[in-house]
């Protein structure tokens, strides 16, 4: 199997909007899915990753990436988390 071959277009979030939803996600599916990434997968179809670089004009910015591997799983969360999502231009939701 390829590397990336079955990954939908990842969602983008702030860091701040990334610890409310991640607040959440351990209220909703606990400790064990949240800090297992294979169970993370399993149970939420996605993984997180951290994306830094460094911008002359603002210092360092980083953004949380959720990397998707279903995408009925991803049209799922994003119908049931969308309140978390940022809507000014910063987060990809296509």
């Amino acid at each position: 199997m390829e590397i990336g071959k079955n990954l939908s277009k990842p969602i983008i979030l702030t860091e701040q909007n990334w610890s409310k939803l991640r607040f959440r996600l351990r209220e909703d599916y606990g400790n064990s899915v949240m800090l297992i990434r294979s169970r993370m997968r399993e149970k939420l179809g996605f993984v997180d990753r951290e994306h830094t670089w460094w911008d002359p004009g603002a210092g360092y910015i980083t953004q949380i990436c959720l990397d998707f591997y279903n995408e009925p799983k991803r049209t799922m969360f994003m119908l049931k988390y969308s309140e978390y999502l940022d809507k000014s231009g910063n987060t990809t939701l296509d």
